[in-house]
């Protein structure tokens, strides 16, 4: 298992396409100068030594040593040890609408964004669970097996955007399904699945799919995104500008919340249904009715011990800063004449 001790350091490998692009904006300055300044292949004689070649692969290594140490600074670690774990807790499934619609703006900064970071959050906050994660729009697909790692679920969950999922639809049903199967198979605890979407179902019937759940013992909670006035959902037309999905007669889409799909939902689910807005998505007032749940005794796998790999890049850059010392910027007036692999021209 593979993950860095301080991922924070790695915002900073951002500096390095900053530096390559003023790097390229001086080295053509530099060579319009010279343009201006003269015919280059007339000056080229009056500088023998110059060489762009050797300052191009000491700024190479320049830029290769300082990703190196950010990456080192980063703590990057594998894990050592793999230990069986017995913890008090529930399984949870979180399943997410990625659907166009969750684009819209009425909960800002958009329905999917808001969510994600709620259940970010909701990552935070648990401990001896364990969650995992689906995305669902015409339909659904398993994004995170179920998993007691919180930190990879942050990550899985940062790439979710609305192409991830290629049918759109909204497929509340197969989500549900799909979270059924994805539960640890032959065991007592037990489970809920929250459903994050704005409730226009087109596809399937998720009251049927809920009512089902709830008779093999797994509670189906709901989460509406978006007010009940609804809002247009934006897009980027085809002259790059921002602009509204329309119908076919041009008018604006406007996506509403159905409420009424989704409290029926979690009533034939067993669970709870709160709907979200701009102060709170709600994802808390679920977890708390989960948190009342019986607690069963879940066996994971979790890499206990982790052994830093850091030495290894900080030495990659202090072997690429010193080799970017002894490159001289000029040619060598003593050695460049030295032409090793030269073939001696023979009198025949």
């Amino acid at each position: 298992m593979f993950r860095f001790g301080d991922p924070e350091y790695l915002i900073a490998l951002a500096l390095i396409p900053v530096l390559i692009a003023l790097y390229l904006v001086f080295y053509y300055k530099r060579k319009r100068a010279i343009r201006e300044f003269g015919n280059p292949e007339l000056l080229e004689p009056l500088m023998p030594n110059v060489s762009t070649t050797r300052q191009a692969w000491k700024f190479t290594m320049l830029m290769l040593a300082l990703a190196s140490l950010i990456v080192g600074l980063a703590r990057p670690q594998f894990g050592a040890k793999l230990q069986k774990i017995k913890r008090q807790g529930v399984e949870i499934i979180i399943a997410l609408d990625v659907s166009n619609s969750m684009m819209a703006e009425d909960i800002q900064p958009n329905r999917l964004e808001r969510a994600k970071r709620a259940i970010a959050r909701l990552t935070e906050r648990l401990s001896n669970d364990q969650l995992g994660l689906i995305v669902f729009a015409g339909d659904a697909y398993t994004q995170l097996p179920i998993t007691t790692d919180y930190t990879s679920a942050k990550l899985f969950l940062s790439s979710i955007n609305t192409s991830i999922v290629p049918v759109q639809g909204t497929a509340i049903g197969a989500a549900i399904d799909l979270g059924m199967k994805s539960f640890t198979p032959e065991t007592e605890s037990s489970k809920a699945i929250i459903i994050i979407t704005d409730g226009e179902n087109h596809e399937d019937n998720p009251v049927e799919m809920a009512s089902m759940a709830k008779e093999e013992g797994i509670v189906v909670h709901t989460i509406g995104m978006g007010l009940p006035q609804g809002g247009p959902i934006p897009m980027i037309n085809a002259s790059g500008q921002k602009d509204f999905r329309r119908d076919k007669n041009g008018e604006v889409v406007v996506t509403k919340l159905d409420e009424k799909t989704l409290q029926e939902v979690a009533a034939a689910g067993g669970g709870k249904y709160v709907r979200a807005n701009n102060t709170e998505v709600g994802i808390s007032a679920i977890f708390d009715e989960i948190d009342s749940m019986q607690k069963t005794e879940l066996e994971s796998r979790v890499y206990s011990d982790y052994n830093d790999q850091f030495y290894y890049f900080i030495g990659l850059a202090l072997l690429l800063l010193l080799l970017e010392f002894l490159l001289m910027e000029r040619k060598n007036k003593y050695l460049k004449h030295i032409r090793l692999f030269k073939q001696s021209k023979t009198n025949n």
